[in-house]
């Protein structure tokens, strides 16, 4: 939910002309360019890891050269979405969900003092990197790509990438190596432009002609609902009209594809809004972005659909929605 101070300025963002040329400017920068990710970033990009692991997950993310901060992040993300107390029915424990067996084996001592804790990320965030590296170089003779095959041991065991000179052809393992891969571009500094998606105009038509309809608190856009939205519901509604299904709330959304900077906005990326700017689980608050420091969002209750502007104090980031990268984060239950 936006805070109510945001309202300044909105109205006169409401008018014909300026709708005309946010519409012109949207088909014109989303038809113009193709899909793509800056590469070689291996930061972290901002806000992507809580400030209490970021300084860890850029330490030890370096620790050998099949991974790097970012795909550390993304293992993390996907184990236990940076959770250390979390518990997995399968008796995974903290933020690297690792078991007690292999915590036995691998745990290390991470922050030196005496202690190998598998609740303490000092320990657990330090131990999954060295669980990698010594993954990595069990099949570093294997051909092929050195971190897949890495990945591929995490999940199925080094002794089945070996086995198949690669990844091998069991499903789980094959959507567990595009996951983190894919998950791991939305937590990358990106180097270059972040080139926009071709979809962007469309899922933007398809916010427009919401305008002025009315916030529902957890809405989605049903029609039990009155074709109202939250948020998270229009943004998750406007993706779908193009193909592409995003998590329903905010914070997971922020890891849908890479992090545009604020001076490389274009149409159709995802803005978010926080109390805490230094960490994306505290985001509340998602728009799209169409153009002239304006987005389309579904603000807050008694409001309605409306154009917002985006430089606020609460701005924390943008990402530019990818199919995989939406497909790569975790879904979870409908809220705001």
């Amino acid at each position: 939910m936006r805070k109510a101070w945001i309202v300044a300025g909105a109205g006169a963002a409401g008018g014909t002309g300026f709708l005309t040329l946010l519409v012109v400017g949207t088909y014109m920068a989303a038809g113009s360019l193709t899909n793509g990710v800056g590469q070689g970033a291996v930061g972290l990009a901002k806000g992507a890891v809580p400030t209490a692991y970021q300084s860890l997950v850029q330490k030890w993310g370096n620790l050998c050269p099949a991974i790097n901060p970012a795909l550390l992040a993304a293992q993390l993300y996907q184990e236990s979405g940076f959770n250390p107390k979390a518990t997995s029915p399968a008796k995974a424990y903290g933020i690297a969900q690792f078991i007690s067996g292999t915590w036995a084996a691998h745990g290390v001592d991470g922050d030196g003092d005496g202690d190998r804790d598998i609740w303490d990320p000092n320990d657990a965030i330090p131990s999954a990197a060295s669980y990698d590296c010594k993954l990595a170089s069990y099949v570093k003779d294997v051909p092929g790509d050195a971190t897949k095959n890495m990945l591929a041991s995490y999940n199925a065991g080094s002794y089945a990438v070996i086995k198949y000179k690669g990844v091998p052809p069991y499903r789980e393992t094959q959507n567990y190596v595009k996951t983190i891969t894919t998950l791991e571009e939305s937590f990358a500094r990106p180097v270059g432009r972040v080139q926009p998606s071709q979809q962007a105009a469309a899922a933007i038509t398809y916010a427009q002609k919401k305008l002025g309809t009315p916030y529902l608190w957890g809405g989605n856009g049903t029609a039990d609902q009155g074709g109202r939205f939250d948020c998270s519901g229009l943004t998750k509604a406007a993706y779908e009209t193009v193909g592409v299904g995003l998590p329903r709330v905010a914070n997971d959304q922020y890891n849908a594809g890479p992090h545009p900077k604020r001076d490389e906005l274009l149409p159709g990326d995802l803005v978010f809004f926080s109390d805490d700017l230094t960490n994306s689980r505290a985001i509340r608050h998602v728009g799209i972005y169409v153009g002239g420091g304006y987005m389309i969002d579904a603000p807050r209750p008694g409001a309605v659909i409306r154009f917002d502007p985006v430089d606020t104090p609460d701005y924390f980031g943008a990402t530019r929605v990818t199919q995989d990268g939406a497909k790569a984060v975790p879904s979870k239950s409908p809220e705001v």
